[in-house]
């Protein structure tokens, strides 16, 4: 069940040096075409699978990408323009289980993402180093969050859903 649910392992921060920003500057940069490929070819039904049981649909998880773009990018904006600024959480499960999210295509969410994506590398590109050590707070988990750890979460978590994805695709031989 661990290997389903984090097919490629649980996030783990243990600092940012140049090289390691660069590395996941570039992730971000590549994650719309592998969210692209992932969902290439997948029928209405394999959207409608989830990829392990009491997880998402593949469907779901698109939108779940396109809903956390939003979200963190423009908590790193707040980082970037305010002191501290408090973030506003959203509850994932249940905007997963809202119409759009069940039954959209998930075209609509990859436009967002290769729009947010976009955006979002041309910001991180600019950052100077000391703009990673901005922290916003997170009341939910009642911290303080620092642009660096955020980062590496950001490429670690769509890599992680694109994951769920192709393991829709090997489970109904879509491959």
């Amino acid at each position: 069940m661990e290997k389903l649910r984090y097919p490629i392992g649980r996030y783990v921060y243990e600092g940012m040096t140049t090289k390691q920003m660069e590395q996941w500057i570039a992730d971000m940069e590549r994650l719309p075409g592998q969210l692209r490929e992932s969902l290439s070819g997948l029928s209405e039904e394999q959207l409608d699978t989830a990829y392990r049981s009491g997880g998402w649909t593949a469907r779901q998880v698109a939108h779940h990408l396109a809903d956390a773009a939003m979200n963190c990018f423009s908590r790193f904006k707040l980082a970037l323009t305010e002191t501290n600024p408090t973030i506003k959480p959203f509850d994932e499960e249940l905007w997963a289980e809202t119409a759009d999210s069940l039954n959209a295509s998930p075209d609509i969410s990859l436009a967002i993402v290769e729009g947010i994506y976009a955006r979002w590398v041309l910001l991180l590109r600019s950052m100077e180093r000391a703009d990673y050590d901005k922290q916003f707070y997170h009341p939910e988990q009642g911290k303080q969050i620092g642009l660096a750890y955020f980062l590496g979460f950001a490429a670690w978590h769509g890599k992680h859903h694109v994951a769920h994805i192709n393991i829709v695709k090997e489970r109904t031989n879509g491959h």
